[in-house]
């Protein structure tokens, strides 16, 4: 049984934190104010029409505050719908204003402010509500006594029963008067669905909703929809992005009940759960789980990558938005830290999956770019190294401007930007006239200028080659004294050099040796026995290439043909290609030779194994492959006589115990003596014996867990 992770119901009424709603009964549309104010809605509907903004005549009332509340319009006891019931806080605006000629007029000016003053004020307030597919505005009438009239003060509030929406709907509200005296008010909210809302007896679409749990199976997360067995339900995953629409990644529809195994390599905070019944105007429940989950924002960082668009643009690529910062950076030849650059990319958040400026005028293999997030170095790439090539001694010089014309230059190094024509003790302080001159000359290259500065960058190979000069010839004298005091004791190294000249012979034979391994993907168990069969060869004098340490070319280039290209390289370079044979390669090649014109597909994005059927079929059924391919199979795992017998027209060689005849077939004629190779041998059985174990593990075991897609299969 799985463990407890965390429970998570869409089902009504089984999430933790639910609304208990109010009730309203009745079809109508009703309002109601605050003690002191008279109101009346008018019958029926009336055109939303905002109009142009008028000044007042004097003291008007207008909105200044919108609220909602959720209830429930009931026309049964079990059959209700969800209702947003607005309120409006209404206010005085404006004042009386006095005449101009106040001592003309006299006591008529004053009477007729006072009878200003003793009038009571009426408003128009128009109400609209937009949730798609319905649009509706309503007006309200609302007067106030004179005695509430104070400008500028609150007067009380109007109550409007209700407006219908759907549930998970987008609602979007606005109030303002006719005659409109200023900008009206707006409020958008987003209303909870069915597992917020303690609504599972009165609205009937929720009925029908399955239920969804979320618990931890080791590494990996199940998906657990508890629903009856003949119902029919849809089920998405997406990736659920603050920029666009939402990533549609994985759908089905299934009959419950299911149960659904993801990856823990595949979560990411936005990838969310979509949940609703094959039937008309279903409700949708959605829920996104992972996003304060740990491994979720480590895989998020797994997955972005950094790309750059020519000519001066790049891309940072990720499924989710991602809470980072990204600046410019030089990052010298002989390693050391990236040094930030001036000026910086804007510090703001980026958006993910757009294309992006750089502020530069030329690219430059040493210019690397830098991803953070909350002060911590994420990614780090520096884009233009694949275009223009690696990383060059160059020396960055930076130019700042100021007032007046004046200019300082300075050299960008580990320990900081040292001044030209300094008495420091770093590279740039000895070469400092030689930059200038080569500044002043044009050798070196502008990447950026604006009136702050510039940023050259000026070659170093020449002074580098200068310096190395004395180090050559100061080699050149040694090895000339070594080799008289090798002649003057020649006697005592001549058996030292046969032995030397054996080893070399043989080590120059083997490494010019490639080994291409090629395997099934049968369980995690067998990869990791693969990948210490491959560490263990490297070992040797041999260069190895295997998928599992190819994975991203594997995925750019497609299975057949990264094989394709391996194989070539490895038989044109007199290599050998390893076919590692395991009850699920014995399965495909017998698939093969049954019916060779439709070949099956690979059982995985890194699956070589069956995606070069295809490609060594033909040597074996030619005659071609004696010399160029190997078999082998492990102890206790497959027989070599369960190999089909097309392949054993090749050796086949069954490991850990046939591991020397192994051994020496690879390296070929330049294998060395029968007793070195035994030694070897043993170690490498060392090694592979405990990988071996762990494949006959009992299903369970810690360290034996498979990583899988998005499957669905019966609950038993």
């Amino acid at each position: 049984m799985p463990v407890s992770w965390f429970l998570l119901s869409l089902a009504l009424g089984r999430n933790p934190v639910v609304l208990s709603l109010e009730r309203v009964v009745g079809l109508q549309d009703a309002a109601r104010c605050s003690p002191g104010l008279s109101c009346h809605l008018w019958d029926g509907d009336v055109l939303c029409l905002p109009g142009s903004i008028v000044s007042a005549p004097g003291p008007v009332l207008v909105p200044t505050r919108l609220q909602t509340e959720l209830v429930l319009r009931c026309h049964e006891e079990t059959d209700c719908d969800l209702c947003v019931r607005v309120v409006i806080h209404l206010a005085v605006h404006g004042s009386w204003e006095e005449p101009e000629d106040e001592e003309k007029f006299g006591g008529a000016a004053d009477a007729e402010l006072e009878e200003h003053g003793n009038a009571s004020l009426q408003a128009h307030v128009v109400l609209s509500f937009q949730a798609y597919p319905t649009a509706r505005c309503v007006l309200l009438e609302v007067q106030v006594p004179a005695a509430l009239v104070q400008p500028g003060q609150p007067v009380g509030s109007v109550v409007f029963d209700c407006f219908e929406a759907a549930l998970g709907a987008e609602v979007r509200i606005w109030s303002y008067t006719q005659p409109r005296y200023q900008k009206e008010l707006n409020l958008t909210q987003q209303l909870p669905d069915c597992r917020g809302l303690e609504v599972q007896d009165s609205i009937q679409s929720c009925w029908a909703l399955p239920w969804l749990n979320v618990s931890a199976d080791g590494e990996d997360v199940r998906l657990v929809l508890d629903v009856s067995e003949e119902q029919r339900f849809g089920l998405s995953l997406y990736w659920n992005q603050a920029q666009g629409p939402a990533k549609p990644w994985w759908h089905r529809n299934l009959t419950g009940p299911q149960t659904i195994t993801l990856n823990h390599t595949d979560l990411v905070p936005c990838l969310c759960i979509q949940v609703w019944p094959l039937e008309p105007d279903s409700v949708r429940t959605s829920i996104c789980p992972f996003r304060e989950d740990p491994r979720a924002h480590r895989n998020l960082w797994r997955a972005a990558r950094l790309h750059l668009l020519p000519p001066q643009g790049w891309r940072l690529d990720a499924p989710c938005s991602l809470p980072a910062e990204a600046t410019l950076c030089w990052q010298a030849l002989d390693g050391g830290p990236c040094q930030p650059l001036v000026p910086p990319l804007p510090r703001e958040n980026i958006t993910v999956n757009k294309a992006l400026e750089f502020p530069l005028l030329k690219g430059h293999p040493n210019i690397c770019i830098q991803v953070n997030s909350w002060e911590t170095l994420q990614l780090q790439e520096c884009l233009w190294a694949d275009s223009l090539g690696p990383l060059k001694d160059d020396m960055l010089l930076v130019e700042t401007r100021g007032p007046q014309d004046n200019r300082s230059l300075c050299a960008l190094e580990a320990s900081g930007c040292t001044p030209l024509l300094s008495r420091a003790s770093t590279r740039a302080a000895r070469l400092g006239e030689q930059l200038l001159q080569d500044l002043q000359s044009g050798q070196c290259l502008q990447l950026w200028d604006d009136d702050l500065g510039a940023l050259w960058a000026c070659p170093m190979d020449k002074y580098v080659h200068q310096r190395w000069a004395l180090v050559w010839l100061a080699c050149l004298l040694l090895a000339a004294v070594l080799f008289l005091l090798l002649l003057l004791k020649k006697n005592h190294v001549k058996g030292w050099l046969r032995l030397l000249k054996e080893d070399v012979r043989v080590g120059a034979a083997a490494r010019s040796r490639a080994a291409l391994l090629l395997y099934s993907a049968d369980d995690a168990g067998f990869e990791r026995l693969v990948g210490a069969l491959a560490s263990a060869l490297c070992q040797l004098p041999l260069r190895v290439v295997v998928d599992l340490w190819s994975r991203r070319e594997l995925s750019a280039q497609g299975p057949l043909a990264w094989f394709h290209a391996q194989r070539r390289q490895t038989l044109q370079e007199g290599g050998v290609v390893v076919l590692l044979f395991s009850p699920g390669a014995v399965a495909l090649c017998h698939e093969w030779l049954q019916d060779a014109a439709s070949a099956p597909a690979a059982h995985g994005p890194h699956d070589a194994f069956a995606a070069s059927l295809s490609c060594v079929l033909p040597d074996f059924l030619q005659g071609r492959a004696p010399g160029r391919y190997v078999g082998a199979c492990f102890d206790r795992l497959l027989s070599p006589d369960a190999v089909p017998a097309l392949f054993r027209t090749v050796p086949v060689f069954s490991l850990p115990s046939q591991l020397p005849d192994f051994l020496g077939t690879l390296q070929g004629p330049g294998a060395p003596r029968h007793g070195r190779l035994a030694e070897r041998a043993e170690q490498m059985s060392r090694v592979l014996q405990p990988a071996l174990d762990s494949c006959f593990r009992p299903p369970g075991t810690p360290g034996t867990g498979r990583g899988m897609r998005p499957e669905a299969e019966e609950r038993t």
